[in-house]
């Protein structure tokens, strides 16, 4: 059975109480459990969570209850391997084995539904201990991303013999999104962190790899699902 996931921290910084603001019509929280519950090879939901609306919120909507998030794991240095781990336990306790763990980063609304059919396909045929949605960085720390040295001078981050000079020469750099996650269960339990075992990208366009961090991120987010919905991409 695949478990789907979405972690809902209470706290956020960046933007108070995002994952339960208004976004085109409903709560953010719901772009991504609408396809969770959607995709039918989904076999069951949960939502982790320390904030006691949400998880009310979820369990109306048809996730499995596994109980608020314990304190250490709500806090903004909380990993989260860990919060992940936490999960799969506790859900598994309530429904039985899991053969994949599927997280959606809430705050990845742009994702449409082929975006998780393609990294179940990619797990199931490449068989890692995790896919991880990715796309092409917009900078490259061999070519144009640069660090100052002990004196304030600046140098590329990752120098190459005899330098790189057009970006189209320089090595392939991805970005990390969390779009979608898919977990080897196994994996999952016993490693202490995501890159100790052979984690694949699944390689995404970087118009439906924005994040929402802060107030700026939302409103370029509003815009372009806005987009998605005008286009019949995505569903309100």
């Amino acid at each position: 059975m695949i478990l789907g996931h979405i972690g809902a921290r209470m706290g956020s910084k960046g933007v108070p109480g995002k994952n339960f603001l208004p976004l085109c019509g409903k709560p953010l929280i719901d772009w991504s459990l609408d396809q969770l519950f959607a995709n039918p090879r989904v076999g069951a939901v949960v939502v982790s969570t320390d904030d006691p609306r949400i998880h009310a919120h979820a369990l109306q909507r048809g996730a499995i209850d596994i109980g608020l998030r314990p304190a250490h794991l709500a806090t903004d240095t909380a990993p989260k391997w860990q919060v992940w781990q936490h999960a799969l336990e506790a859900s598994e306790a309530r429904v039985g084995p899991v053969s994949a763990f599927l997280d959606l980063d809430c705050t990845s609304p742009l994702r449409l539904p082929q975006d998780i059919d393609g990294a179940l396909d990619l797990f199931l045929a490449e068989h890692p201990d995790m896919v991880m949605s990715c796309c092409e960085a917009r900078k490259n720390p061999y070519f144009n991303l640069v660090e100052p040295d002990a004196t304030g001078a600046l140098h590329v981050s990752k120098p190459l013999p005899g330098g790189v000079w057009a970006r189209q020469d320089a090595p392939v750099v991805y970005e990390h999104v969390g779009v979608v996650y898919v977990v080897a269960p196994d994996y999952l339990r016993r490693a202490a962190s995501i890159y100790e075992g052979r984690v694949i990208p699944y390689v995404l366009p970087a118009e439906r790899c924005h994040d929402i961090d802060s107030p700026y991120d939302l409103r370029l987010v509003e815009f372009l699902l806005r987009d998605q919905l005008d286009a019949g991409l995505a569903k309100a």
